[in-house]
């Protein structure tokens, strides 16, 4: 099964794979991370990409594309999590073009809906384990008064830079301008579907496993 996973930044986007990959054994292919590993993978494709990077410019569709191709072409395991891409209507074209050749489909594409200014709460509340990425919040899930992660039991945590409101306002500005009109475009296709992104962890998660067994 390959899906989409849509939403500003501080949807709960990672979160959500993160267990999707746990428990349905799914690939997830953030963008970020796939160009770090490739810049360090010595290959045709990373060279490109280190070369791209290294000259401080944007990295290309057409190089994110020959990335995600390689994984495609790689263990499909329980299928992929598509997250930070496609982010325009031109990447979403080219997306399913690539599935096509692949022999692939796009079975969802999920919407995590937000209401800005709980967003701004949330995420300027936000800090993460810096062993194993666990998120916590100020309000709803604090980090452990013995100051252990939950998860790994590491002891550093770090807030990003740019969780704070007005580089937030921005981001999502962004967001609504370039990466919305997927919303209409997959809605067109018949392949979108809605979720509250500001419930509860467990709440998101059985809304998008309801998707995802429909």
């Amino acid at each position: 099964m390959n899906i989409i996973l849509l939403g500003p930044p501080g949807a709960g986007k990672g979160t959500q794979a993160r267990f999707l990959c746990d428990e349905r054994d799914m690939i997830q292919l953030s963008t970020g991370d796939m160009l770090r590993e490739a810049k360090d993978s010595g290959t045709e494709m990373g060279k490109v990409v280190a070369d791209v990077m290294a000259r401080g410019e944007l990295v290309t569709d057409e190089i994110v594309i020959g990335l995600i191709r390689e994984k495609l072409e790689g263990d499909k395991k329980g299928g992929f999590i598509f997250d930070g891409f496609p982010r325009t209507l031109a990447q979403a074209d080219a997306l399913g073009e690539l599935l096509a050749e692949e022999g692939e489909t796009l079975d969802a594409v999920i919407e995590m809906q937000v209401d800005d200014n709980a967003l701004v709460a949330r995420i300027t509340a936000r800090s993460t384990c810096g062993s194993c990425g666990e998120v916590y919040n100020d309000h709803t899930k604090p980090i452990p008064a013995d100051g252990k992660c939950t998860n790994c039991g590491g002891s550093e945590f770090k807030r990003r830079a740019d969780d704070n409101e007005d580089s937030l306002k921005q981001r999502l500005m962004e967001y609504y301008k370039k990466t919305s009109p997927l919303i209409g475009y997959y809605y067109a296709k018949g392949q979108l579907s809605s979720v509250d992104g500001l419930g509860e962890m467990a709440a998101v998660k059985a809304d998008i496993a309801k998707v995802l067994d429909a």
